[in-house]
């Protein structure tokens, strides 16, 4: 059975830098709103943007996102 692990953004925290979403476009993007990163629609938890759930194929893309996040905005499990 696959498994999805948790991933939060502290959105205010997020500077807008890009590298999540050109890392893993599958997972993360820019909101149109504030340009700050957040989950897409597909694995938002509770439709909330900054928490999703990343499925087991793109776990290791969202987990280089979030190493390289330069300002620490993404936690993972």
């Amino acid at each position: 059975m696959a498994t999805a692990t948790k991933v939060t953004i502290d959105r205010e925290g997020c500077i807008s830098g890009g590298l999540c979403w050109e890392t893993c476009p599958d997972f993360f993007e820019p909101s149109a709103e504030d340009d700050r990163s957040q989950v897409v629609e597909q694995y938002r938890l509770a439709g909330d943007p900054a928490v999703g759930m990343a499925p087991e194929h793109l776990l290791e893309q969202v987990r280089q996102a979030a190493d390289e996040c330069p300002a620490g905005a993404i936690q993972v499990g």
